[in-house]
């Protein structure tokens, strides 16, 4: 995210959502434009100043899993949904936060390296296919780097969640035998 100012959008019992930086109605599709832009804003509930930020980006989620191809298989959902209120929600948020942020960067990379392609007249919606049957070691290269990334990342959360259970069963014996030796 940008480190401007926060940008101020507030949302009126009457829905209509005001960008106090432009002093106009804006549309969720705006608000979507500042989220590709990474611009930093903020949506308050203009009665109770309620931070709201959250409830709209889920909006905006909604819609375009209404619209074109969904990115969230209905089994994919189905799970988010049972793991809340698990022991394991709040490691999850932060897995797939963290998981989403290796992806960007590694599509970054990506761009990077075919931007050569790209500029040589091909839009990013048009001859894709080719682009990736005739450079399969970009692709290759791509998810390899996302997958070697997202595995060193979870096999790090995997030894931390190992050594605070290691610590909260030996302190659990300690507390034990203490009261043990007390009795």
């Amino acid at each position: 995210m940008n480190k401007k100012t926060q940008r101020l959008i507030k949302k009126y019992p009457n829905r209509r959502l005001y960008d106090t930086h432009t002093s106009s109605y804006v549309t969720l599709a705006d608000i979507k434009a500042l989220v590709l832009e990474c611009e930093n804003f903020t949506v308050i509930d203009a009665k109770t100043n309620d931070d709201i930020t959250r409830t709209i980006l889920l909006q905006i989620i909604l819609e375009e899993e209404s619209g074109g191809i969904p990115m969230f298989t209905e089994p994919v959902l189905a799970q988010i949904i049972r793991l809340y209120g698990n022991a394991m929600q709040s490691f999850m948020g932060s897995f797939l936060e963290k998981n989403v942020q290796i992806f960007s960067e590694a599509q970054e990379k990506f761009k990077d390296n075919s931007k050569t392609f790209f500029d040589n007249g091909f839009a990013s919606n048009e001859k894709v296919s080719e682009f990736f049957s005739t450079n399969p070691q970009s692709v290759q290269n791509f998810f390899g780097d996302y997958m070697e990334k997202s595995r060193e990342y979870f096999s790090n959360i995997e030894k931390q969640m190992q050594a605070n259970s290691d610590m909260f069963f030996r302190n659990m014996g300690e507390t034990k035998q203490r009261k043990k030796d007390g009795d």
